[in-house]
């Protein structure tokens, strides 16, 4: 896992336990993905080597794909259970995001856009897909799971 993430340690939080993720889970009402939680135990978030995610719908960045600039993890500033403005339940408040779930990525629109886990079709106990929530605040499956979204992305500059 280690060749998923840049070296940077912008977007990563402290060193994940069991009871962090169990106050996240709790704090956020959901059950996380084991896909994601696996990543997260390895590097608790960070910014992706590969980061466009090819679409079959046209986004607001280009009409074939959407670039993330980070995996949010839990715990610390950049975490999607933080309470210091930047977690999932305040993203979602303030940039009137679709309540389907939780914030996992940022992107270079630092807000206009996002990638969420999408719990509206599975429940808050089920395995949610990867939704895309551009401009519009239209959700737009990107991925049927985190481990589908993860194996999409690809290097910005392969795409054509």
């Amino acid at each position: 896992m280690a060749e998923l993430f840049e070296d940077s340690d912008y977007y990563t939080g402290p060193p994940l336990d069991d009871d962090m993720i169990r106050r996240a889970e709790e704090d956020l009402g959901v059950r996380l993905p084991r896909s994601y939680v696996e990543v997260l135990l390895q590097r608790n978030g960070g910014t992706p080597r590969r980061r466009c995610c090819p679409t079959t719908f046209p986004t607001s960045w280009a009409d074939d794909h959407f670039e993330i600039s980070g995996i949010r993890g839990i715990g610390g500033a950049w975490g999607i259970d933080s309470s210091s403005g930047g977690g999932s339940s305040y993203l979602i408040s303030e940039w009137e995001y679709p309540d389907i779930g939780v914030v996992i990525c940022d992107t270079p629109s630092a807000g206009h856009d996002t990638v969420m886990l999408d719990y509206s079709e599975c429940g808050p106990e089920g395995e949610p897909a990867v939704a895309y929530i551009d401009e519009d605040r239209i959700p737009r499956r990107a991925a049927h799971s985190f481990a589908e979204f993860l194996a999409q992305l690809v290097a910005c500059g392969s795409l054509a």
